[in-house]
């Protein structure tokens, strides 16, 4: 099987000539460490594997994690050797959804790879602790604060449950909405219009990239997308733009039924990056179906606390 991603063999030598230091050697064993340990913890049946008569590893093989991250074998292996080679924050990407790391082992995997996490999860300046008051007041118009690569960097109670049945049970660095409406069948299912929705997302997000293209973080937004969606590498390749506009959206909440909404984003800085995303009721009955929607998030967070 041909790598979707590949990596370059880089000594770790400075411009003077002189070797690694002891300090890159020790981050170097760390990490591989760190890595056969959270390996031999997979079972095959959790990432979706037979587990066959003859497996004598504990948890992964590693050809099983190098198919699954799309990496060359002999590289990941030379990566739980402790060799000396370059890791993308693309890989290290790839690397912690294949592991199922939490939110702590994956700035662990990133701090002993020496690379900065491109996730939203990692850090999310732009939200500050009025901007989280006013989501709560909108409700129960369901209201997030995204950037322009789709990253939800936070939402009130009403918008974890327009799409699917709780936004919280999805990890952080997957809370993205081209990652969702591509790739998460709960999400996608409540789209009513889900291939006009998937050509503009892309179209838009195709034009915003065009500020970021040296960005890691937006090319490893993309290149997960190529990798896990054919129907993203379909639109992707159109070469589509469109701008931000507002429009009149519906979904098929799991909870309430049919919502027809107003879609409008409000920007937050003024090179167009964060904006919180409203959506206004447009009928009667779509009003009465966010208050009932929002009486289920309430109930669920009474019992969740209880």
């Amino acid at each position: 099987m041909t790598s979707v991603i590949e990596e370059t063999v880089t000594r770790e030598t400075p411009a003077d000539g002189a070797p690694a230091s002891r300090g890159s050697e020790i981050r170097r064993h760390e990490l591989a460490v760190f890595l056969r340990s959270r390996r031999e913890r997979i079972t095959p049946e959790q990432v979706g594997l037979p587990r066959g008569r003859r497996r004598r590893t504990p948890g992964l093989r590693r050809e099983e994690v190098a198919q699954l991250s799309a990496v060359g074998v002999t590289w990941y292996t030379w990566l739980e050797q402790a060799r000396d080679i370059q890791v993308s924050e693309q890989v290290l990407d790839a690397l912690a959804r294949t592991l199922m790391l939490d939110a702590s082992e994956r700035a662990h995997l990133f701090q002993l790879a020496g690379s900065v996490d491109p996730s939203p999860a990692a850090s999310c300046p732009s939200v500050t602790p009025a901007l989280r008051e006013m989501l709560r007041r909108l409700e129960p118009v369901p209201a997030c604060i995204q950037n322009s690569r789709y990253d939800i960097l936070a939402y009130n109670r009403t918008y974890g449950r327009l799409l699917m049945n709780n936004l919280d049970a999805v990890p952080p660095e997957d809370r993205n909405c081209m990652i969702l409406i591509f790739t998460n069948d709960e999400w996608r299912s409540s789209v009513v219009t889900l291939d006009e929705s998937m050509r503009l997302m892309a179209a838009r997000l195709r034009a915003s990239m065009a500020g970021h293209l040296s960005e890691p973080a937006w090319k490893v937004l993309v290149k997960r997308l190529k990798a896990e969606s054919r129907e993203f590498c379909e639109v992707w390749e159109r070469y589509e733009v469109v701008g931000a506009r507002s429009k009149t959206k519906q979904f098929l909440n799991p909870y309430v039924g049919l919502l027809t909404l107003d879609h409008t984003d409000l920007w937050l800085s003024p090179d167009f990056g964060a904006r919180m995303v409203t959506y206004v009721p447009s009928d009667e009955e779509t009003r009465e179906r966010l208050e009932k929607l929002h009486a289920f998030a309430l109930e669920d967070e009474a019992a969740a606390v209880s």
